[in-house]
Formats: structure tokens, sequence, C-alpha cells
């Protein structure tokens, strides 16, 4: 078998590449290890609970409606970290450049990153930088790897039955924001990119109530998220179409693309599994910052297996966690 891009899609197939990728003997030094295959690792050190995650950035076009490759850099390290209940504390960068690449260009990325980092109240600490010769990479990679200390781990395994299901705003904008700019539709301001850092959003939220797991729904969309999370937890769910946040740009760019909107990574969202006695408080303190506004309940946990929509015409569909993402490139 040869790693192909359907591998680095994070949906099935990327599942079967992991199975090699975390063959590791010394995976395992003090009860730390690679088994959970979180959004990050919670390492326990001096009465705390330290986050540390690490990701790779490799998004084209560089610069999209709504953000670029900086910006998308920062947020999802600190992303992953906030999915684990963990506050963004300090971030490392590894950038690989290609010759030729316009300094000016380099200079506006450095500029999204200096806000979202400020954004998030974060911090760069340390990096590396590589060139390249022309024609060996495709303008810029970006790596950054992230500490953070929560108070209570949250993973994305622990759904029980009886949850609700929360997400915390529109779903598909980032892909399809992605993939019409590169089709080279002029949509205006119609779809933006929702990148965005959510710690300070996040931060209320988890003092407003119980959150029995999190997941951001990146590569493979709400799809392969609310899969993942079923899955791990043993459970089902089963979802109102009706309620489920979707712009109508986004629907109506998503059928010329023959996309579906719920596997199409997102940026600047959160998919979570709360207690019922919680949704209200949970969602009102989502509502409360301009990144949750349109948090909505869209199902619930029972028991069994699947992941099942409610169609809108009253039927039944399975959501099936995708093969891959059908956007490439998107983070």
């Amino acid at each position: 078998m040869k790693v192909n891009l359907m591998h680095g899609a994070g949906g099935e197939v990327m599942g079967e590449l992991l199975q090699t990728l975390t063959k590791f003997k010394n995976n395992n030094a003090g009860g730390i290890g690679l088994e959970a295959l979180d959004d990050g690792a919670v390492i326990p050190f001096g009465g705390e609970n330290l986050v540390f995650t690490t990701d790779s950035h490799v998004v084209r076009p560089i610069f999209f409606p709504g953000g670029d490759i900086g910006r998308i850099s920062v947020c999802g390290t600190v992303n992953d970290l906030t999915m684990m209940g963990g506050r963004p504390i300090a971030l490392s960068c590894g950038m690989i450049i290609e010759e030729g690449f316009d300094v000016d260009d380099l200079a506006r990325i450095v500029s999204s990153m200096d806000d979202a980092l400020g954004e998030a109240g974060a911090h760069l600490v340390t990096g590396d930088t590589k060139v390249l010769e022309h024609g060996a990479l495709d303008g810029i990679v970006i790596n950054t790897a992230g500490v953070g200390v929560a108070k209570k781990i949250v993973r994305d395994n622990g759904l029980v039955p009886g949850d609700v299901i929360i997400v915390s705003g529109t779903l598909g904008d980032h892909g399809l924001a992605i993939m019409a700019h590169r089709e080279g539709f002029d949509l205006g301001e119609q779809i933006k990119s929702d990148v965005a850092p959510l710690w300070k959003m996040m931060e209320n939220v988890l003092d407003a109530g119980t959150i029995h797991a999190m997941k951001d729904p990146t590569r493979g969309g709400f799809a392969s998220a609310i899969n993942e999370m079923a899955n791990k937890s043993g459970v089902g769910v089963r979802v109102t179409e009706e309620h489920i946040p979707i712009r109508k740009s986004v629907k109506s760019a998503a059928g010329m693309l023959g996309l579906d909107p719920l596997e199409v990574a997102n940026e600047g969202k959160v998919v979570m599994g709360v207690p019922a006695a919680d949704a209200d408080a949970i969602l009102a303190a989502l509502r409360q910052h301009p990144y949750g506004k349109d948090a909505a309940v869209i199902g619930r946990v029972v028991e069994g297996a699947h992941v099942i929509m409610e169609t809108s015409v009253g039927g039944e569909r399975f959501i099936e966690t995708p093969m891959g993402d059908p956007v490439p490139r998107v983070c």
C-alpha cells in the first residue's frame, strides 16, 4: 500500500494510516500514550493537567475569504487544546518555506498569527524555519504545537444516553469558502471561513455546566466528528435535520459543487454532548459570545449505535463517517 491524499483527509482512510503511525513501542511512558487519539495528550505534572497538541497546516490557497494559513495555524492548535478543556498558554511554530516565497506575504501571515494569538490569550515562545529549493514545496507549510492547562479534562469519548448534542454555530462555512474560492466563484462576502480561536468562548461555557464530550469538526466535518464521538463512547446519536444550522449561501454553494455541508471542514465550531439539564445554561453561555451566537441543540444521545438523521421530510438516513474530506488541503 502507498500513501495517498485520502490518508490525510480525516476520514476512515486516515484511520487506516493511523494504525501504522501509532505503533510506537515507547508511547506509554508514565501512562501517557497515543491510544486515545484525542485532540491532545494530557500530561499530569506538579498537580496540574498539562494538555499538549501539535498540528501541521497545508491549506491551499494560503489566503482565503475570512482567513489565511497563519490564522488557521494558531486557531487549529488553540482549538485542539480547548477541546480538551485546556487554557492555551504557549505555542511553537515551525515554518518550511519555498524559495521565492514573497516576503510581504510572509509578513502578512505572521501578522495574522499575532492577531489570533492575542485573541486567544496565548503566546508564541519558540520556533524554527527551513527553506527548500523552488519546486520542492507548495509555498509554505506551518507546524504549530501548543501547551495548555486544564482544571477539568474533557475528552471526546464521554457521551452518555440522555445527553443532548449542541453545535456552537453554522456548519460547513470553512470548507465551502475554500472550495468556492478555488473554483473561482465570486460570492462576495456571502461565504467566509469560520476560522477562529475558541478558548475565550469556551472558557465561560466550561463554567456554565457539565460537558461530557466535545470535539471541533475539522477534517471530515460534523459527520466525521459526531461518528468518532459516538463510536468511542459506544452510543448512538439521533440528530434533527431542521435544527442543524447551515447558512443558505453554504447550502446553495454545496449544491452547486455536489458537496454535503456536514462532511466539509469547520475551523471555528464545537460539537458537544451535555446533560439535558445543563443544555439551556450552556446554550446561553455560548450565545453570549459572537462565535456562539448561532448555537443550537441539534440532537440527542441514545442507546445503541450509529448516527441517524431525522430528515425534514419525515424520513431517516444514516450520517456515516466520510472516507475523507471531499475538500482537500483545507487546514
